[in-house]
């Protein structure tokens, strides 16, 4: 086995975000582009005598790329690197593991809810020891290095078996090859009431688990029919394709269609759940009922004592800046601290780590607690399901109850996908622009309370971010919100996030489009969004 030293040139555009580094599968394959980044990914955390964790979501060339980066590993000296078997991991799965195993770090191949395929999408991520994802700087310095490499290493070597659980060895790095669903089974079945939920499921109780052939089908069959004893079949969808069988992997109303039109149809399952390409995120449905993100964050935070884990109450509830305020009024009747961050889960980890808060979500069906430092779709399906088998009522019964007691907050989140940057860029230029003078003036027969470019002070370590998303505030408690994401891979993606608040028993039983409808006219307005993008209408609704 020989050490080989290969010179490469600088590869622009390679910049990772806390989402890690996401580009076309076929640019990932190019010559040197997964061994730059790599390379620059070991230099900047170090890898010496170092041990990390490795796992993808399965998709197209998740097998190859993970053979380089031990190949790698190994050149640069890692001591050992625990391995999913079949190199798959769910992103919270591998956060756990880190944790577990006290490692320091772990790459996650994975391009989250992008499609997979090899015309599609792939990515790599670094998560650092406490099992959350790198902060900006070490993204950052990641980032410069790929700009000055010359050269990468690698071990010239046979591809190492990851079929098989057990010990292995790669030159001098000991390759642990694991069970990719059992620690993080145990860990779930830790916090939940599994002998409640066998015994709903025993009573009849019908679930529906779509796992949109991606990561989270071995541990939804494991857990939830397995452990669970809910019924063979639940879960479809289960097995990890690397294109996963040409789905979306995105677990809203648009892209498990399948799940929607049998969670409102006649025969309907008494739950249903869905979750994407890693595993990290989630979307749940009763039976002729949709829970929108935001509902979710607040109705788990207000019965997650229902469960063991959390029997002893939260210390606190986060949620990212565009997620509705729902969370934030179960959060004051309580007597908790809430906090408003901006979008990215390293925010959450903060104050995860500090201890300052327990539960934490975002709109765009991310929710998770203190278990992991990564967002968790099984997890929050298996508090769902706790609560449902301790309050023993429907999912529509938990929501009306919910909204009586604490009022509705109508919500929706409308995406543009693959808006051309430049006329991206000039909309929110324009709207930034235009916020000062919006106070006072009255649109759609609403007032505008304050209009400014969120920016979030850390509270754990004093950071400051600014420009984080648009917030124009109406009078009365709704709001419209509008950033650009960074999660595709062609052109800019501007989410409108949307809000209404209806106190107590009015919060129930209108269409939230229709409750939405003066908000949604107001923000077309405000930012002239058809004048810039030439859209008229939205590509999601969620």
């Amino acid at each position: 086995m020989t050490i080989l030293t290969i010179a490469t040139q600088p590869i622009a555009g390679q910049k990772p975000g806390t989402s890690g580094l996401r580009k076309k599968t076929r640019v990932f394959m190019g010559r040197h582009y997964l061994e730059n980044f790599v390379q620059a990914v070991f230099d900047v955390v170090g890898c010496q005598g170092k041990t990390f964790v490795l796992g993808g979501d399965g998709r197209y060339f998740n097998d190859r790329a993970a053979q380089v980066i031990l190949r790698m590993a190994a050149a640069q000296g890692a001591a050992r690197v625990i391995v999913g078997q079949g190199a798959l991991l769910s992103t919270p799965a591998a956060s756990h593991l880190i944790r577990l195993n006290a490692t320091d770090g772990g790459l996650i191949m994975s391009a989250s809810h992008n499609p997979g395929g090899p015309d599609e999408d792939f990515g790599i991520k670094f998560n650092m020891p406490n099992g959350g994802p790198a902060p900006e700087a070490v993204t950052e310095a990641m980032f410069a290095r790929t700009a000055s490499l010359s050269e990468y290493r690698i071990l010239e070597v046979q591809d190492v078996d990851l079929g098989s659980i057990g010990r292995k060895t790669l030159g001098g790095m000991i390759v642990d090859v694991v069970d990719p669903v059992s620690d993080y089974a145990a860990l779930m079945e830790s916090l939940f009431d599994f002998a409640a939920i066998r015994a709903m499921f025993a009573g009849g109780f019908r679930m529906r688990m779509d796992s949109m052939c991606a990561i989270t089908g071995p541990y939804a069959r494991e857990i939830l029919e397995n452990r669970l004893g809910a019924a063979p079949g639940t879960v479809v969808n289960g097995t990890p394709l690397p294109d996963f069988g040409g789905m979306h992997p995105d677990p809203n109303p648009t892209w498990a269609k399948a799940l929607m039109d049998e969670m409102f149809g006649a025969d309907a399952p008494d739950f249903g759940a869905a979750s994407d390409g890693d595993g990290d995120r989630n979307m749940v449905v009763g039976r002729g009922i949709y829970v929108s993100p935001s509902d979710s964050l607040a109705v788990l935070a207000a019965n997650a004592h229902l469960a063991p884990g959390y029997a002893k109450g939260l210390a606190g509830v986060a949620r990212s800046m565009p997620t509705s305020a729902a969370a934030d009024r179960v959060a004051a009747a309580l007597g908790i601290a809430s906090f408003e961050t901006p979008t990215g889960w390293k925010f959450f980890g903060n104050l995860l780590d500090a201890g300052k808060a327990t539960l934490c979500g975002e709109e765009s069906f991310g929710t998770g607690s203190d278990h992991v430092r990564e967002k968790d779709g099984l997890w929050a399906v298996l508090l769902w399901l706790n609560i449902l088998a301790v309050r023993k009522q429907s999912v529509r019964e938990i929501l009306e109850a919910h909204w009586a007691q604490f009022g509705r907050n109508y919500y929706s989140r409308h995406d543009f996908e693959a808006i051309p940057t430049d006329k991206a860029d000039a909309m929110m230029a324009a709207l930034r622009g235009k916020l000062a003078s919006l106070p006072g003036t009255a649109v759609e027969g609403m007032l505008v309370e304050a209009a400014d470019d969120f920016a979030y002070t850390d509270p754990v370590d004093g950071s400051v971010s600014l420009k984080q998303g648009v917030r124009v505030l109406f009078q009365g408690g709704s709001r419209f919100v509008m950033r650009l994401s960074g999660t595709g891979t062609e052109g800019a993606t501007l989410r409108l996030y949307l809000e209404r608040y209806a106190p107590g028993p009015k919060g129930l039983g209108e269409d939230p489009q229709a409750a939405l409808a003066p908000i949604i006219r107001a923000a077309h307005e405000i930012a002239v969004i058809e004048g810039f993008t030439g859209r008229n209408a939205p590509d999601v609704v969620t």
